[in-house]
């Protein structure tokens, strides 16, 4: 996780800067630290609780879309009374296929990927056109099955939303306004502090000041988009080992991550 970084130094050195320079000009004002409560630590906070939430939401719609897509491949593997041999490999290939592609389209978001899914979707409710007319799948079983696709369905767009829709930008342009003012605005603050007591004081209160502030804002970064793999709190579509071994074989979901755009044929 990129807590330090090239951003918390330069705001730092920049604290470091307006304290010194607010001493050697007699700068000195006692200034209220709420302001810093209000303009900064209140909205980073807030926004760090609103992307776990979403993180937490994301998590649940993708553990229910790995459910139907399992349920989807073994009602191809169990339910027909007149199998095809192909069949249940078929829709392994397709979920295995669509559930690739999800990822794609969180974490890279490119139209191809996109295209990709909602094609796999298509192919599947084929697959389910199949299961009635050949397989010997009764009617009231194929609207079983295609409730699991319409709800797998769902839990992709909502999962989809979340990847598009962030915290609100507004805010966050707000906090980071402030946050970037801080080092000069807090420089009088900082000395009036040093002259009320030893120099040193001024300059680590508004180094810790400068360290925490950005370390709140690089956690919320972080957090912010739970797809993109960079923050050890994000999403891994393939559980913690990232290998087929730690997922179930079903529904053709234990594969090997593999994020390259793959269309059906």
């Amino acid at each position: 996780m990129g807590i330090v970084d090239l951003k918390m130094i330069i705001v730092s050195l920049l604290s470091v800067a307006s304290t010194y320079a607010s001493i050697y000009f007699g700068v000195l004002i006692d200034m209220p630290l709420e302001l810093i409560g209000v303009a900064i630590v209140f909205p980073i906070v807030f926004s760090i609780g609103q992307a776990f939430a979403r993180r937490e939401a994301a998590l649940a719609e993708l553990a229910e879309l790995k459910a139907n897509l399992i349920a989807i491949s073994l009602a191809h593997r169990d339910w027909p009374e007149r199998m095809r041999v192909d069949d249940s490999a078929r829709i392994e290939r397709i979920t295995s296929l669509l559930y690739d592609n999800v990822q794609g389209v969180l974490r890279e978001g490119q139209a191809d990927y996109l295209q990709n899914v909602y094609e796999a979707f298509s192919e599947i409710s084929k697959s389910h056109e199949i299961l009635r007319r050949e397989c010997g799948v009764p009617a009231n079983e194929i609207a079983r099955i295609n409730q699991y696709l319409q709800i797998a369905m769902t839990n992709f767009e909502k999962m989809r939303n979340i990847a598009v829709y962030r915290t609100p930008r507004s805010l966050r342009a707000f906090t980071r306004f402030f946050l970037s003012s801080f080092p000069i605005l807090f420089g009088p603050y900082f000395a009036f502090l040093a002259s009320t007591s030893f120099p040193t004081v001024g300059y680590c209160i508004a180094l810790i000041y400068s360290l925490v502030l950005v370390g709140l804002d690089n956690i919320q970064e972080d957090l912010e988009n739970p797809y993109d793999g960079i923050g050890v709190d994000d999403i891994d579509f393939y559980g913690e080992s990232g290998v087929a071994e730690s997922q179930p074989s079903l529904g053709g979901l234990g594969i090997a991550p593999n994020v390259s755009s793959k269309r059906l044929s």
